[in-house]
């Protein structure tokens, strides 16, 4: 990482691989949004959605390129991540999925990063196919992913 990526990137990119929870939310903005062409998810959805990974996936890992500081002001991150389905995988408001023992890779990809005063603002992962979030789902055989 470079001088230039603001701290609260760079704990939230932390917190990602160490899948801290508490560290997560320290960089995430009270009016955070989560934005995929299927939901928009703010922060208590956010952090609920990644408890839930981490249980269902007890190994998730992330593996991530330098930030890049776009021309608009917002960084880019090509992010690297998986898994395998071994715990339940369970969300606020839809049925348990219990463990498939399937090992998911989502599609290297982009994720967009926009920051203000009090931490990241958006988080837009580049919507291709198989990406995260809903590529999780696709991988271990749900028809209707709720993400």
């Amino acid at each position: 990482m470079n001088a230039s990526v603001p701290a609260a990137l760079l704990r939230y990119m932390d917190g990602l691989k160490a899948r801290d929870l508490e560290m997560i939310g320290s960089s995430l903005s009270e009016s955070v949004q989560f934005v995929t062409p299927f939901r928009t998810m703010g922060k208590p959805m956010i952090l609920d959605f990644l408890s839930a990974l981490y249980l269902g996936f007890p190994d998730w890992n992330y593996d991530h390129d330098q930030a890049e500081l776009l021309e608009d002001g917002s960084f880019a991150v090509f992010w690297r991540q998986g898994g395998t389905h071994t715990g339940t995988l369970s969300f606020p408001g839809f049925e348990p999925i219990d463990p498939t023992g399937k090992s998911v890779k989502i599609p290297p990809h982009h994720f967009f990063y926009r920051l203000g005063s009090a931490g990241l603002t958006e988080i837009r992962p580049d919507p291709i196919p198989g990406g995260a979030p809903r590529g999780i789902f696709e991988q271990i055989g749900v028809e209707l992913p709720p993400l």
